[in-house]
């Protein structure tokens, strides 16, 4: 029976395919993403008052604790290699400026290159990877670089890392990725990426055990699903609609990006993904290629703008309710009473917005420093290794202003896009509050949400408005290389510059979204407006820009190798010598 045929025997049975592709003898039946999220759960009595998604986040991060206390052997990782290591992911951090979670799984990706190298290369002179190694070498660097709390992560879990890479290296080794055409090398190093960001998301939860996130991703999607009305009725499957729900609620929430989104949608495909058995290992590795495009078009869906729209304007209601869970971590049992209480309850939000409030302007400021610095860095690479020796070539050169405007200008359109961002309104507050209510509690009003399949279609409308968005950004693109040119730049840096402010608006579009994490409406200003006007074209193009990058970046592989073995090497070796010195004097009475 293929794919598309068990969606229709199982009611929202398959989120993530959508065509007929077969895969015979498949040894799970597929579940819905929303198959874990609407089990049903006892309402009676002083629950009734909560909505059942509340209801049930609260009775699954309380049991999820509950679960995780156990006792355990702690590891320990010496304090000065720590010191070392964190001032290297400080590094990381001003080239990438990400967030926290997506720092932590980059190095999760980049220590899994480093220790995989002989995998992911063919170079079969390097010697054979010992699983268990790579699994104690990624946990202890991790801890070493200040992404896991020292003391705090128990050994035990080590093993359980040691499991899930086993099916991971499964599929590198089992590839049908092949052969020394440049085309087979790029898409193989392309392929074995993918599966070592979905290794990446595994290992992170394994370590983190991310119950109130998860639990918060889940009661969105269950709350939004009751809302989102499709029209008409019947337009796309309900797998299809709890899939971009999903989707769409993982992006505006936490701001996860597809690597995670991915292994997450394998999981409630694959319940047993986490402990499959050899059998399924080698099933899934035979499938793994097609699962892969049908991700991606899930992933790329055309209608899941639409949905991302109504999840972003709620995403701060449970942004909210997440750190009243996060504040009673320690005392779970309180949380029932305190949701129940609507005054107690209402105090808790308004504290804590006004803490994220306050704290947005830092993050903003943070993310501009990090972010124009990294700019910043990043010309300096460019400049001695692509634009110089480019100038060259063509006989044309730099002197002293032209490179100061070759830096300057990038620098300084990235910091002033993201200096201009501002916290919402004082009025924003009630709004929020409205918003929460609505989601809390069972007897609040609460409106619909239609996405229409099949809009009306007014062919001479979009073609002018396809046109003038097409002009504006020919105007803008101009505009920019006339300044290069201007200033005396050399041809070919005025294309590569050109191309480089695209990159840095869409990076600075991305930030200024995350300055929206309180609002709870979609209104904007005629200045919002304005600045949409000029970004959003040059952001779009930045955006395939960035993707093309990410595919053919195949020299990432080799320079995560050459950079981080070494230092990774020092780090240990700083470590050792450590541990001997406190031996020694250990032995002095």
């Amino acid at each position: 029976m293929g794919i598309a045929e068990k969606s229709v025997q199982y009611s929202r049975s398959n989120p993530v395919m959508a065509d007929d592709t077969e895969m015979s003898d498949q040894p799970l039946e597929p579940v819905s993403v929303l198959a874990p999220l609407t089990a049903g759960s006892n309402s009676d009595g002083p629950k009734s008052e909560l909505t059942q998604p509340v209801v049930m986040l609260i009775e699954e991060y309380v049991q999820g604790l509950n679960a995780d206390r156990r006792n355990y052997t702690p590891i320990h990782v010496d304090e000065i290699a720590s010191r070392v290591a964190k001032f290297y992911e400080l590094i990381r951090k001003v080239v990438d400026w990400k967030d926290d979670n997506a720092l932590r799984r980059g190095a999760i990706e980049r220590t899994l290159k480093r220790l995989l190298f002989s995998k992911l290369s063919g170079l079969t002179f390097i010697e054979n990877v010992r699983i268990s190694e790579v699994a104690e070498t990624l946990t202890m660097d991790l801890i070493r670089g200040g992404h896991l709390p020292n003391d705090a992560v128990p050994k035990e879990r080590i093993v359980v890392i040691e499991r899930a890479l086993g099916k991971y290296l499964y599929f590198l080794e089992h590839t049908s990725y092949l052969g020394s055409d440049p085309s087979v090398i790029k898409t193989r190093i392309n392929y074995f990426t993918s599966i070592l960001e979905i290794a990446a998301c595994e290992i992170e939860e394994i370590l983190t055990n991310p119950v109130r996130e998860n639990g918060l991703i889940n009661a969105m999607t269950r709350a939004m699903d009751q809302r989102i009305r499709i029209v008409p009725e019947g337009g796309i499957s309900d797998d299809e609609k709890a899939a971009l729900i999903y989707i769409s609620v993982c992006r505006t929430l936490f701001d996860l990006d597809d690597a995670f989104i991915s292994y997450h949608l394998l999981v409630f495909q694959y319940p047993q993904w986490t402990e499959a058995s050899q059998e399924l290992v080698a099933e899934l590795n035979r499938s793994l290629p097609s699962l892969r495009d049908q991700l991606g078009r899930i992933l790329t869906h055309p209608m899941a703008k639409e949905f991302y729209g109504f999840c972003e304007r709620f995403d701060t209601v449970f942004a909210l309710v997440g750190d009243i869970l996060e504040d009673f971590k320690d005392n779970p049992a309180m949380l029932l009473r305190v949701f129940q209480d609507k005054a107690q309850f209402t105090r808790e939000i308004e504290k804590h917005y006004d803490k994220r409030y306050s704290t947005l302007k830092k993050r903003l400021f943070r993310l501009a420093v990090f972010s124009t610095l990294s700019v910043f860095l990043s010309n300096w690479v460019t400049f001695f290794i692509i634009e110089v020796p480019l100038a060259n070539v063509f006989a044309e050169g730099f002197n002293l202003f032209t490179a100061f405007i070759d830096f300057l200008v990038p620098t300084v359109i990235m910091f002033l896009l993201v200096t201009i961002i501002r916290p919402p309104k004082d009025e924003n507050r009630k709004n929020v509050l409205k918003a929460v209510y609505s989601f809390v509690y069972a007897q609040a009003q609460f409106d619909y949400y239609e996405i229409h399949v099949r809009k009306p279609r007014r062919p001479l409308v979009r073609a002018v408005m396809g046109t003038a968005y097409t002009l504006i950004t020919i105007a803008i693109f101009y505009g920019v290389a006339y300044i290069f040119w201007f200033a005396g730049l050399p041809i070919t840096s005025v294309a590569f510059d050109t191309f480089t402010i695209a990159l840095t608006v869409f990076a600075a579009v991305s930030i200024r979204n995350k300055a929206k994490e309180l609002s709870v409406d979609d209104k904007a200003s005629f200045r919002e407006f304005f600045l949409d006007m000029i970004s959003v074209p040059i952001a779009k193009i930045g955006s395939v820009f960035a993707a093309k990058w990410k595919e053919y970046n195949v020299v990432a592989f080799l320079f995560t190798f050459i950079i981080e073995t070494p230092f990774a090497v020092i780090v240990d070796l700083i470590e050792q010598w450590s541990l001997f010195l406190k031996e020694r004097r250990a032995e002095i009475r």
